[in-house]
């Protein structure tokens, strides 16, 4: 699963009450201008000649330039990691429905190299959701919100660790088990576990010790291998941000990343393997290894 400021399409400009003076001929006609604001404000389209010729000549570029913006899809990016760098109200839903051509049918995998609209249009369809929502009740809100909070709090919940030093790689559960048969994989069965946890869910260090490798990994996206005291290895695959590099030391329970969707992936999720030796082929039940140090699943 960075502090910037909120991108807010800019606010109309307030007109106050004044008189524009048109010359006809010889004498001068007084035109009356009201203000407006919000979605009772005249357009440039609307407005007089006098009052358009008044508008700032920079406020089509900016709009244009608003609409026109756009953004790259980079390795390791999610639509939920786009989202939050570009400030978008709303979250990656607006992002997707504005996009959905780009994408395709499933917003969990986007691909590098594809170019998302994250201007004036995608504020568009975070306005329109907005307004859907709120015209549903305010009513409705408070009991919403008090039947949203425990499922936030429970998502957020950090994992017990076990007297050993030990704990789950991420708050989840299993969606796939170790050993699980099928032709996806190229060993003709599953070499890890994985845990169904939201895009930008931490990851953490199941126990002390060393990153021996962290970055892209093929198939396997973004990932991290740690080797333990005990001369095991855990692997932590498909992540959309890692923060930790090579050599470094961890204990039980350090974040090392995001669960993303990198790699050959499906949707968001982490893919989490135990292995004797540290790289692939080496599997051994990561479910079995956790519960021999305490941690309960």
């Amino acid at each position: 699963m960075p502090a910037k400021g909120k991108h807010r399409r800019p606010k109309s400009a307030r007109l106050t009450r004044t008189f524009a003076v048109a010359g006809t001929g010889g004498a001068a006609l007084a035109l009356p201008l009201f203000g407006a604001t919000g979605a009772q404000a005249a357009t440039p389209q609307a407005a007089p000649a006098a009052v358009a010729e008044a508008l700032p000549a920079s406020a089509p570029a900016a709009q244009a330039a608003s609409a026109d913006k756009t953004y790259t899809v980079a390795v390791g990016d999610s639509l939920a990691s786009i989202a939050a760098d570009q400030d978008i109200d709303g979250g990656w839903k607006p992002l997707y429905a504005a996009n959905k051509k780009a994408v395709g049918d499933d917003p969990r995998v986007i691909r590098p190299g594809v170019t998302l609209k994250v201007g004036a249009i995608v504020q568009s369809y975070a306005d329109a959701a907005g307004s859907a929502k709120s015209s549903s009740g305010d009513s409705a809100a408070p009991a919403s919100k008090a039947k949203a909070e425990p499922a936030a709090a429970k998502a957020e919940a950090p994992a017990q660790q076990a007297a050993s030093g030990f704990t789950a790689p991420v708050t989840a559960g299993v969606s796939t088990q170790y050993r699980t048969a099928g032709a996806m994989w190229s060993s003709g069965y599953h070499t890890g576990t994985d845990f169904a946890a939201p895009a930008g869910s931490p990851v953490k260090a199941i126990g002390a010790g060393t990153v021996v490798s962290a970055g892209w990994s093929g198939s396997y996206g973004n990932e991290v291998v740690i080797r333990h005291e005990d001369g095991r290895y855990s692997q932590y695959a498909h992540m959309s941000q890692l923060s930790v590099s090579t050599g470094q030391s961890v204990s039980g329970g350090t974040q090392i990343g995001l669960v993303g969707s990198t790699g050959n992936s499906t949707g968001p999720h982490l893919h989490f393997e135990v292995r004797t030796g540290p790289g692939y082929g080496s599997d051994m039940d990561p479910v079995a290894y956790l519960r021999s140090h305490g941690v309960s699943l």
